[in-house]
């Protein structure tokens, strides 16, 4: 049942389809008749879907508040101050730390536990349509209603 002699099974592959000597003694023919026969193939994701998001945690918001302030570059708006998140570069505001001070934040995306600790601390997040009406304006009229 066996082989018998080695002449008998050398050029006889015992790996199935697998092209032996493609790396080695078969490469002329690899170079000359299948030049892709190495390689990446298939898709790739497009970079629109691998989007880097830059975020921000609670806790270091009170250092650039106080960074801002240092350079005069800090805007307020009534008696707390205006963070405008987005442009400054950050899309979504997480949770990590604790704030101290009453801020209004605008930003395009935020966790819950981040919103309950802004408006513990006395501040607010706005969207964008709430920006463009003063935040003062917007608790003087649903008092009044």
């Amino acid at each position: 049942m066996g082989w018998g002699q080695v002449g008998q099974h050398r050029k006889h592959s015992q790996k199935g389809g697998r092209k032996v000597g493609r790396h080695k003694h078969l490469w002329t023919y690899v170079i000359k008749h299948e030049p892709d026969y190495f390689g990446k193939k298939g898709f790739t994701s497009p970079k629109s879907l691998k989007q880097k998001i830059n975020v921000i945690n609670v806790g270091e918001l009170d250092e650039l508040i106080d960074k801002l302030a240092e350079g005069k570059q800090l805007e307020k708006r009534g008696n707390k101050a205006f963070l405008d998140l987005d442009k400054m570069g950050y899309q979504k505001l997480l949770a990590t730390g604790k704030i101290t001070k009453p801020v209004l934040v605008k930003v395009a995306a935020h966790s819950e536990n981040a919103a309950k600790k802004i408006e513990d601390a006395g501040g607010q997040i706005l969207g964008k349509a709430e920006d463009e009406e003063k935040p003062e304006e917007a608790e003087e009229t649903s008092t009044k209603g």
